[in-house]
């Protein structure tokens, strides 16, 4: 079995696989586990969309003020997984999280439908709730507030993005004998190796 030539850019990689699973993932093809770890030290996971990527990073929307933002502003570091099980593929992506620009997330949360954009000021999210009759009743105050405007964006809700410094890209093998590649960045170069799987 010859060894696969890899692209020295693990996003040349990263876009060919996410392609690849646009076509015949069923759903949700941009679905990713985030994990998180608070000023506690617990780490947290949760499924969350990936809306864009670029080489400086991958984005990815929330309620800064839910228990994964209290999270990433106390710890600005994160990984990601995107498993595609029809693909029998993963990629794994860690490095730091910063905070995408106003004008960004403005222009992002136009484009969400009506119920979506009052969703984000209705849900107070992570937090306890009385009832779902509650949550509703604060969609349906809404939607009379902003009848006939345009929903502005919360000013707790925004998006983030994760600037990887490690990729590692997994195929499942027979017999368990995966497929393992790792990519670091160091002083602007990334640098690839197999890994054992």
């Amino acid at each position: 079995m010859t060894e696969p030539v890899l692209p020295s850019d693990p996003w040349i990689l990263f876009a060919e696989w996410l392609a690849v699973a646009k076509e015949r993932e069923p759903s949700y093809p941009d679905a990713m586990m985030l994990a998180t770890v608070g000023a506690d030290g617990v780490p947290a996971v949760r499924a969350m969309l990936m809306k864009s990527f670029d080489p400086e990073g991958i984005v990815f929307y929330t309620n800064r003020e839910s228990r994964k933002g209290d999270q990433l502003s106390e710890n600005a570091k994160a990984g990601v997984c995107f498993y595609w099980k029809s693909l029998e593929c993963q990629v794994r992506l860690e490095g730091m999280i910063t905070k995408i620009s106003d004008a960004d997330s403005d222009a992002y949360f136009a484009t969400r439908p009506r119920d979506s954009q009052l969703g984000a000021w209705a849900s107070q999210q992570s937090r306890p709730l009385e009832s779902r009759d509650t949550l509703l009743e604060r969609v349906r105050n809404l939607d009379k507030e902003y009848e006939g405007r345009d929903v502005p964006r919360p000013p707790h809700w925004g998006g983030y993005r994760l600037a990887p410094s490690y990729f590692e890209f997994w195929e499942e093998g027979d017999f368990r004998l995966h497929n393992r590649f790792a990519y670091r960045l160091a002083s602007g170069a990334w640098t690839v190796n197999r890994l054992n799987p």
